[in-house]
């Protein structure tokens, strides 16, 4: 079971036992308290909230209402989500400048989108990209292994019939031939299990990824899983990758910080994570000949964040889109690279 299927199974068992409990401790009646001093720091209580250290002057002890916190709490549900991803799409340059100009409170932080959307994108993965190509996968390594056992059993069965030729003075010509047909199998099926690649890059040879790619392709299955994996932990690395090269684009600019391009690559990066999902999704429908159209929404979205999170002009824009979309592709490929050396451990 995959990692996000324990997760969602102990949440199952959470809920289970949680309902038990409530059903045994249940103290009022409704779920409600009602107090006239805060339960936490012993303040009079006057509005809705304590004045002295912010805590709701009512809490809720109902199984409804600490899944609503939970979702409160990681996520910020309610109007905030609604609020967020309607500019997140449309006017993500907008969306950007509030929240870098203060105006928060309305708006889902860029990191809790982020992580979210994330998490939604890997689950939405594992829930639409089943099936049986990991069992086909290896079916096929465990047939090259038992070639591999078969060649050089009767390889050492020749060179052994070879060495009693020698000594007893025959012609070795024929064995030697079949041989010589043996090791090229072998060296054959080793090259198909990647025993005999070699990255290099600009000449540099690197062999860290050299091994990450001989692991891929001798067990593409144990690979791919792996690469998910730390893909999924790994994922948050995307914004400092990023960010150098956001700034790349207003170079020694005392208007804009590290910190308002940091803003912009995470709802940025959160938005491109849900055109994914959405091309996963329409995939999984059958709708997935309309899922190419979606690599043409990337480059418009960069347009609009830029124009608007930056005050750009069209033309300022557009120079800047190009350059980003070509600093997009490095990041993400620099980002490859630190996954690909992870499975090499």
């Amino acid at each position: 079971m995959s990692g996000i299927g324990e997760g969602v199974a102990d949440l199952g068992q959470g809920v289970l036992t949680a309902s038990a409990l409530e059903k045994e401790q249940r103290l009022v009646q409704d779920g409600h308290t009602h107090e006239s001093a805060c339960l936490n720091c012993g303040t009079a209580l006057v509005g809705t909230h304590c004045h002295a250290c912010g805590q709701a002057a009512h809490v809720h002890r109902t199984l409804g209402a600490f899944f609503h916190d939970l979702l409160h709490g990681v996520f910020h549900f309610e109007g905030k989500t609604w609020r967020t991803l309607p500019l997140l799409a449309w006017k993500p340059g907008e969306l950007t400048r509030q929240y870098v100009e203060g105006r928060r409170a309305s708006f889902v932080s860029p990191i809790a989108l982020f992580l979210f959307s994330v998490f939604l994108m890997f689950a939405v993965f594992h829930s639409t990209q089943g099936g049986e190509r990991p069992a086909d996968v290896r079916s096929d390594d465990r047939a090259l292994s038992r070639q591999v056992d078969e060649l050089e059993g009767e390889l050492a069965r020749l060179q052994d019939r070879r060495k009693l030729a020698a000594s007893k003075g025959q012609t070795t010509q024929e064995l030697d031939e079949e041989i010589g047909e043996h090791r090229d199998a072998l060296a054959a099926i080793r090259a198909a299990q990647g025993e005999n690649v070699d990255v290099q890059i600009n000449g540099t040879r690197f062999p860290r990824l050299t091994k990450a790619v001989q692991k891929f392709r001798a067990n593409p299955d144990l690979a791919i899983y792996k690469i998910q994996t730390y893909a999924y932990k790994y994922s948050w690395a995307l914004i400092p990758i990023s960010v150098p090269f956001l700034w790349l684009l207003f170079p020694f600019s005392g208007r804009f910080h590290l910190y308002d391009h940091t803003v912009f690559v995470t709802y940025s990066l959160c938005f491109m994570t849900m055109i994914v999902i959405l091309a996963m999704v329409l995939g999984a429908v059958g709708a997935g000949s309309v899922a190419p159209f979606l690599f043409f929404v990337p480059p418009v979205h960069m347009y609009r964040q830029l124009r608007g999170a930056y005050a750009l002009s069209r033309r300022g824009a557009v120079w800047r889109t190009f350059l980003l979309i070509g600093f997009a592709a490095t990041a993400l490929a620099l980002f490859f690279v630190l996954i690909m050396a992870q499975t090499s451990f």
